[in-house]
């Protein structure tokens, strides 16, 4: 019996190992099981959550670049570098005639803030090159905050080296004249004024309505909706911006984002975002286009301003050549796809002739610091459209290119707000949509 007891005993401990292996081999199994379909799910709901959060996946419609990529070079290249940009001496003053006539109705259009205006600074606050006597007009500032001021006056010396030519795809005569004013354009912030109602409906359905109506994709040519992606693009960056910038309580002077209006205005209305991340690209490519013209050209502002003015030459070289960018998108939009055919020529010219009566409509904007912000990026995109389109080829555009100061000035602060508006937009779609599905809004289809 005591031998059995043992020999049971021996006999147990010599299989202990192998069913100790086997439990250890199950427990494995098990746990690698567990591990792998938690893996799933987590990787599952990575990519429904990722999916959710990047609601715009793909190739932007019309150019050569996707969403992901323009989104990852946007914040980490071009917007740093266009921040920094056009807070530069050369970059932050605007020459605009602000004071015109409205060619198509009266100007009966009244802001409802004092925001509206663009107004003087002292004199005192501004470089002495940029100093001379200043307008005899002197409108008080808007309740004497500083980013109601404005800097008029800049010394002509300023800006020496620029050709003083029209823009074919605009209205507006930049040569020099009494009418002409400087302005400072950090001072006078693109943001919500106020100016709603009638008035600013009537400006945005006379260039839809008249000049680049929505064509269903049977009745249009490329090129005819292009030129409607461009408005609508350019649109939704300036509904961007009042909702990144509104007053949200006039008693207190309380300003701050408004997700419910970028909501209800921009993405709500998918071609909306679109249009925006589309006109983002096409005026990219007509920078990176204009490189070499860009890269050698003056951007001197003054003797006081000599550090500056390099610097504003490097981030410029640093923009046009970046390697990222070059790699990732190296050709944001096509543009030799349009013109084709026997009606190429005529289709521009009409085309041409809408986008500048489109500029013209600038004048009639009752908002003083709209129209200011609308003329700056009408004429940066109209520049963007006669680098891309009036000289063909690369080695011709070399030659043949020719901007004014103003061109430039326009194209690179044009190119800097969309690129805020695209940064936006991607980073705070989600919270919008959730405030927006916590609401239920219903949708708005007017856009003023």
């Amino acid at each position: 019996m005591a031998d059995t007891d043992v020999g049971n005993v021996n006999a147990k401990e010599k299989r202990s190992p192998k069913r100790l292996i086997l439990l250890i081999g199950a427990v494995a199994v098990v746990a690698v099981a567990v591990f792998l379909n938690t893996q799933n799910s987590s990787i599952f709901d990575c990519n429904c959550r990722k999916a959710e959060k990047q609601k715009y996946i793909g190739m932007v419609e019309d150019c050569c670049c996707d969403y992901e990529t323009v989104n990852k070079l946007n914040t980490e290249v071009l917007h740093p570098l266009l921040q920094d940009l056009v807070k530069t001496p050369f970059y932050r003053y605007f020459k605009v005639k602000l004071w015109c006539d409205c060619p198509f109705w009266p100007d009966d259009g009244m802001c409802r803030l004092r925001d509206c205006s663009v107004c003087e600074c002292p004199e005192s606050e501004f470089p002495e090159p940029f100093k001379k006597a200043l307008s005899k007009d002197n409108p008080v500032c808007q309740e004497g905050k500083p980013q109601g001021a404005v800097d008029r006056t800049v010394d002509t010396r300023a800006f020496t080296g620029w050709t003083v030519t029209d823009n074919p795809w605009t209205s507006d005569d930049e040569t020099d004249n009494g009418e002409m004013t400087y302005v400072n354009l950090l001072l006078n912030p693109e943001r919500y004024t106020g100016y709603i109602g009638p008035s600013a409906r009537r400006i945005w359905d006379a260039i839809y309505s008249e000049n680049c109506p929505k064509y269903a994709s049977e009745q249009s040519c490329q090129e005819e909706k292009i030129l409607y992606k461009l408005v609508s693009g350019l649109h939704s960056s300036i509904t961007v911006h009042i909702a990144s910038d509104y007053l949200l309580d006039e008693a207190k002077n309380l300003w701050g984002q408004n997700l419910t209006l970028l909501y209800d205005r921009v993405l709500r209305y998918p071609d909306r975002v679109r249009n925006l991340y589309f006109t983002f690209l096409f005026v990219l490519r007509a920078v990176t286009k204009a490189e070499n013209y860009l890269v050698e050209a003056e951007y001197e502002t003054g003797k006081d301003n000599i550090i500056e003015d390099l610097k504003t030459k490097s981030l410029m070289k640093q923009l046009v050549s970046d390697p990222k960018t070059r790699a990732a998108c190296p050709l944001p939009f096509d543009e030799a796809k349009l013109w084709k055919g026997q009606r190429g020529p005529e289709l521009k010219q009409q085309i041409q002739k809408q986008f500048r009566n489109i500029s013209a409509i600038m004048d009639c904007v009752g908002c003083e610091k709209c129209r200011l912000w609308g003329k700056l990026q009408i004429l940066g995109l109209g520049t963007a459209l006669k680098i891309l389109f009036t000289v063909n080829g690369e080695e011709n555009l070399r030659h043949n290119l020719e901007l004014q100061r103003n061109e430039v000035i326009a194209l690179m602060n044009l190119l800097n707000r969309l690129s805020e508006s695209v940064r936006f937009v991607h980073e705070m779609s989600p919270v919008a949509e959730r405030i927006a599905e916590d609401g239920k809004t219903k949708p708005n289809h007017n856009r003023t």
